[in-house]
Formats: C-alpha cells, structure tokens, sequence
C-alpha cells in the first residue's frame, strides 16, 4: 500500500591522484504519514459530524493506538492536526512513541468536510422528517463512510444501486449551508502545496492527523486519482497510508 524507496542515488566523477572514482551521493528523501482519527461516537451512531466535536469511542482508541503501533518505528519531525478534538486525540496516541517530533501544528485546511445544517443529526433522524425522497436526495451530499462490506450490500438491496452511486455526485454539491468535496479538495491542494515546500526547505517527515473526507483529496493528489476514483474510496480507521516527497 505504501511506497518504500528510502533514498534516490545520483553519481559524481572525483579525480584524485590521477585515479577516476565514481562517488554515490545520496538525496535524502522525505515521508509523509496520513491517517485518519479512530471512530467516534458520530461515526458509531451515524450521524452527520462535519465541524462538529466528537469523541473517540473505546473502538476508536484502539484505532488511534494500532496506528501508532504501526508507524513506532518511523520518523517523525513535525506532525500536523486539526482543531477538532478527534484528530488531536488520534495524534496524540502516535506521538507517544516519537520523542524526536519537535513541533506540533494545528492547520484547519485539512479540517472535515462541512455538512452545514445537517451537523449533529442522525441520518434516521432526516428520513424520519423528510421521507425516504429527501433522504435519497441527502446521498448526494454525503458519501456513508460507515457502509462497507455487508452494510453496504444490505443498503442497496433495499435502497436500489441507482441510489447508492448517487453518493458519489456529492463532489460538486454541498449540503445546505456546507462544503462540497470540490470545496474541501481546493483548501486541501493549498495545504498540500505549502506543505511539500516546507518538507523540501527543512528536510523533515511529517505526521498528518486528518478526516475522512479531507483524506479524499490527499490520496488523490498523491495516488493520481480521478474525481470518480477519490469518491469510491473508503478510508481506514486504523492504518495509515506513506508517501515519499524527493
């Protein structure tokens, strides 16, 4: 899943008592850690979360520990958050094992996709006011992150495959009052560019505690992936994904 070429290797010619050397002189590459916050109570009760604050649930700690299981023995330089408690919390669990990372920096342009006025309700609560239409129309706003697998195939037994890939027109429609991925992507680049030139000056690796949707772009810019790809992708809760910047 991740890219693990550690250094690109360039030669040099060194004439020295009229002896020819051929010299390997190693460029240093840096990483970059993504993942995303363990589950919360949100997440659990599938309710539209955007902005707001929620916790991690037990579950969700666990997630936040095995990924910092699982990057241990990784280098960290400076890692990066939102201000929303779950991603400072996920963080937190990683950087236990990281002494080395001197900084931590809190940056909302990798924030959650804003769900506007539809923050805090359950998507029950909307088919119970709305009916299944406006509940049907609400998929265009929102990709369910919680439906894998059998979840998945259950919802489009019952809701019809027309209706679950309606899901994911939601890239240039926001909800009412929120923000559409498009939104989300183009706060997401402006991070994305200043960051890689701040890696490159510095020569560091960072950590980056994000959210479901703002991890959309993220993998987008760094896997090549096309609008349809990035929508159909479902992000972990306990790993993590590597990227090499030269």
């Amino acid at each position: 899943m991740y890219k693990t070429i550690t250094y690109i290797t360039t030669t040099c010619t060194i004439l020295t008592l009229g002896k020819v050397f051929i010299a390997q002189k190693e460029k240093k590459t840096m990483k970059i850690y993504l993942f995303r916050h363990g589950e919360t109570m949100f997440n659990r009760d599938h309710k539209f979360t955007g902005w707001k604050e929620a916790n991690l649930t037990p579950k969700g700690i666990k997630q936040a520990k095995l990924i910092a299981q699982k990057l241990k023995h990784k280098k960290i330089d400076i890692a990066y958050q939102s201000h929303l408690s779950r991603s400072k919390d996920t963080l937190k669990e990683v950087l236990k094992f990281h002494p080395e990372c001197k900084e931590i920096i809190t940056d909302d342009r990798m924030i959650e996709r804003s769900y506007g006025k539809l923050q805090g309700y359950s998507h029950n609560w909307l088919i119970k006011k709305s009916g299944e239409k406006d509940y049907k129309t609400m998929l265009h706003w929102h990709k369910i992150d919680q439906l894998h697998g059998k979840e998945k195939q259950e919802f489009i037994q019952k809701h019809g495959e027309a209706d679950f890939k309606v899901i994911h027109r939601s890239y240039n429609i926001p909800p009412p009052n929120g923000e559409s991925v498009k939104m989300v992507e183009k706060r997401v680049n402006a991070f994305i560019k200043d960051l890689i030139k701040k890696m490159k000056k510095e020569k560091i690796n960072v950590a980056i505690a994000t959210h479901g949707n703002s991890m959309r772009p993220f993998r987008r810019y760094f896997e090549k992936l096309t609008i349809k790809e990035m929508m159909q992708l479902e992000n972990p809760w306990d790993d993590y994904f590597e990227y090499t910047i030269k």
